[in-house]
């Protein structure tokens, strides 16, 4: 018993040297990077510029992998059962930090899964109108609203998620109603309904609408922050119109929990220096996303103290009748 206790002992030992020679090396091979929403997004476009520039400062190929479904827990929890050595991250966003524990969407999903690395964006929503609508202010949008409650459509993602939240919110807060019509898989099918017509108002970052604001279809009339989009600088902030509200997406990288503290110290910085890089800060400028780094010291107790706060907001709702869980 006792030689076969050495025995184990000496391969434990070998094992756990082979593994640190082996993240000596690291990274050896490509990197999986998934975002849990469909390609052509804004946390796509993202995530996509930022890990071309990364893998660089890393010196490995890193290969994003789309991966929809269940308001981005499909693909987080592929994240979640990979395997922790380092070659597997993803992105997550509003939705897999609050909306999918919340509502307990998967009896398996759960962020102590993950060990957080980074938030590299702060995303706030806005308020998003076509260019034939007859509101060419915020103001003029509340009066219509008042005036004919429920009449005025405003398209928004998935029913019980942030875009949700956020109108809810701003007629708790302007005493109005609005007709909340959904379109599930992100912004696509938003600015579809809004070309088409049936929407004059959407919900949703300035961002995820960028080309269709530089284009001219539609206008940005708000955005729930509180200072000015470096981008869209024209659009009024919540602030300016004497809101309270503010709300909006964010994306943190995660990796499977385990993986080795050099593997997370290697991609936390490689991103870093990404999001630091001219490159992506002068690409950033042109997409209304605002870089706001957080490191992996301080991202997770953000994501705690943030999710608990919407968790409380949420909970209230569902007390009020406004929702359900």
């Amino acid at each position: 018993m006792r030689k076969r206790f050495l025995t184990l002992l000496a391969a434990g030992a070998m094992g756990a040297f082979v593994s640190s020679a082996a993240l000596a090396d690291y990274p050896e091979k490509d990197i999986r990077v998934i975002v849990p929403w469909g390609a052509g997004g804004g946390t796509d476009g993202i995530v996509r510029k930022l890990t071309s520039i990364a893998e660089k400062n890393l010196g490995t190929s890193m290969y994003v992998e789309n991966i929809e479904g269940g308001i981005s827990a499909t693909g987080i929890s592929q994240v979640m059962s990979a395997r922790p050595d380092g070659y597997t991250i993803g992105a997550l966003t509003y939705d897999s930090v609050v909306t999918v524990p919340w509502q307990g969407l998967l009896p398996s999903y759960d962020l102590d899964k993950l060990k957080l690395i980074a938030r590299v964006t702060s995303e706030p929503d806005a308020i998003i109108v076509d260019s034939d609508a007859p509101y060419n202010t915020f103001e003029d949008l509340l009066a219509a609203v008042k005036e004919n409650p429920d009449s005025v459509k405003v398209g928004i993602q998935n029913i019980g998620s942030r875009l949700h939240l956020a109108i809810l919110q701003l007629q708790d807060e302007t005493d109005t109603k609005f007709k909340i019509i959904a379109y599930p898989g992100g912004a696509a099918p938003q600015k579809e309904a809004i070309l088409n017509d049936e929407v004059d108002v959407a919900a949703t970052s300035l961002g995820d609408f960028a080309p269709l604001l530089e284009s001219g279809d539609v206008r940005g009339i708000l955005e729930f922050s509180e200072t000015t989009n470096p981008t869209f600088n024209t659009v009024p902030t919540a602030k300016e119109a004497g809101l309270d509200l503010r709300i909006g997406s964010f994306i943190v990288l995660a990796a499977p929990a385990g993986t080795p503290d050099e593997a997370i110290t290697a991609i936390e910085q490689a991103y870093k220096e990404a999001l630091e890089s001219d490159e992506f800060q002068t690409w950033v400028a042109s997409v209304g996303v605002t870089p706001d780094w957080l490191g992996t010291d301080e991202v997770t107790q953000w994501a705690d103290e943030t999710s608990q706060t919407l968790f409380n907001q949420m909970d209230m709702l569902v007390e009020q009748g406004v929702i359900k869980k």
